[in-house]
């Protein structure tokens, strides 16, 4: 399958250095995943700690193959600005969601099942399913 055809990944933190970290984490231990556009939207424009609105729509446009975009916070700020985009109807790409999956474990199941070609509704679950990861 085509990277055309992909599900697009943008990963938002209230830090540019963490989503960028996270995105690089993901796409490496998918096997370098360069077929899954990933893309980090941390921090405001200014490079402060923050989020913001234009950074995550650029991210998600930047992302868009056509297939959908699943999109997977930090923080809470996080949820509320992207939540505010896509009630807004126009600011992110058709098929742009929201996943509530926990930030760097739903991250790297996000990639690597939009890397098998898998469409939108599969990443959004093997995102969410991380959440039930037991460490001990």
């Amino acid at each position: 399958m085509s990277d055309e055809k992909r599900v697009g990944i943008v990963l938002v933190s209230h830090s540019a250095e963490v989503a960028t970290s996270v995105a690089e984490l993901a796409k490496g231990l998918a096997g370098g995943a360069t077929a899954v556009p990933v893309a980090a939207a941390g921090g405001t424009e200014g490079g402060g700690l923050g989020t913001s609105a234009e950074l995550i729509s650029a991210a998600a446009a930047s992302v868009d193959r056509g297939v959908g975009v699943a999109v997977l916070t930090d923080l809470g700020s996080a949820v509320l600005t992207v939540k505010a985009l896509l009630a807004e109807g126009d600011e992110l790409p058709d098929g742009a969601r929201l996943v509530d999956a926990p930030f760097v474990e739903g991250a790297v199941a996000a990639v690597v099942t939009a890397a098998t070609g898998a469409d939108l509704d599969a990443v959004e679950a093997a995102a969410a399913e991380a959440y039930s990861y037991r460490k001990v």
